[in-house]
């Protein structure tokens, strides 16, 4: 296949990128910045039409990760940045795909599984779960991450793309080993003996290992049928006193001294960074996939932090 992964040059990009270049495809990242890799990289701004746009004629599979990371403060400045960088990098692909003689056969574009409210009564999966925005009580980021996913979905759906099958993949925080991603922030609060519960601990957890991530991706490419909103979630979110449970078990910490809301905002403040990750409750469930035959190969958190763990030593 030939595949071409707009914003590809981030942690979930490299992911993918790589197990799409091993198998054998050709695969092409579209990049703002592009760095030395093994596959072809070429600059784009993900905001205006240029020479890029070629890379996507006649190309089997177009994966769009755009979008700054949130992994920041919301502030004014890095607020229009998250939205601009998604709302315009989506807009941009939908022009230059309807521009093409020969468009991609499937186009898949990030979504997240913060779109829907904040969970801790009932599952959300892609036919009954509740879309988030009007929780009474609700903090204004949340309320902000939910206006920018939805907005985003939008955008995709209204794109010009006649021909071209499209999946939003509503993804949960994918638990990769490697530096920065959330699981090794998470296993370093563990080692350091303070991964006790996050605030009341009751807010599930939904998350995906990156194996079954990039299998899913893969799956969605192949699967013709598949089109819309798709969760690419792990079915055994859990709450968050539990998840960290099962983390401590699996790197052989008996003992993790909780924190606290207030503690946690101080951190949030210090690192730069945003409490919803943590304090947000996400009980997202693959509906879909399950239901056309998905299977996951860590359906569960226990082996799939014991799988994690040992990439980590490893």
């Amino acid at each position: 296949m030939r595949i071409v992964i707009p914003g590809g040059s981030g942690h979930v990009g490299r992911l993918l990128s790589r197990h799409f270049h091993e198998q054998g495809h050709e695969v092409t990242v579209l990049s703002r910045k592009p760095e030395p890799a093994s596959w072809k990289t070429v600059v784009w701004d993900g905001r205006t039409l240029g020479a890029w746009a070629e890379t996507l004629e006649g190309c089997d599979a177009c994966i769009n990760l755009a979008g700054r990371s949130v992994n920041c403060r919301y502030t004014a400045k890095n607020r229009a940045e998250i939205y601009s960088s998604r709302i315009e990098s989506t807009r941009v692909l939908g022009e230059a795909i309807a521009g093409l003689q020969k468009p991609p056969q499937v186009w898949l574009n990030a979504s997240t599984a913060t779109i829907y409210r904040h969970a801790l009564d009932r599952a959300m999966d892609e036919t009954t779960g509740e879309l988030g925005g009007g929780e009474p009580g609700a903090p204004e980021t949340w309320n902000f991450s939910i206006r920018v996913a939805r907005d985003w979905e939008a955008a995709f759906f209204a794109a010009p793309a006649a021909g071209t099958r499209r999946v939003a993949m509503r993804s949960a925080v994918i638990m990769g080993p490697e530096p920065g991603a959330p699981f090794a922030l998470l296993s370093r609060l563990v080692r350091l003996g303070v991964g006790g519960a996050n605030g009341s601990g009751e807010q599930y957890v939904s998350w995906v290992h990156p194996v079954d991530f990039v299998r899913a991706v893969e799956w969605l490419i192949g699967k013709e049928t598949m089109e819309g909103a798709v969760n690419i979630a792990a079915p055994d979110p859990l709450p968050n006193r539990d998840f960290m449970r099962v983390l401590r078990a699996a790197w052989g910490r008996r003992i993790g001294v909780p924190a606290s809301v207030c503690m946690l905002e101080m951190a949030a403040f210090v690192m730069r960074t945003e409490t919803e990750l943590i304090l947000k409750s996400r009980r997202v469930v693959p509906g879909r996939l399950l239901e056309a035959g998905f299977r996951f190969e860590f359906p569960d958190w226990v082996a799939a932090a014991g799988d994690l763990v040992a990439r980590s030593r490893g």
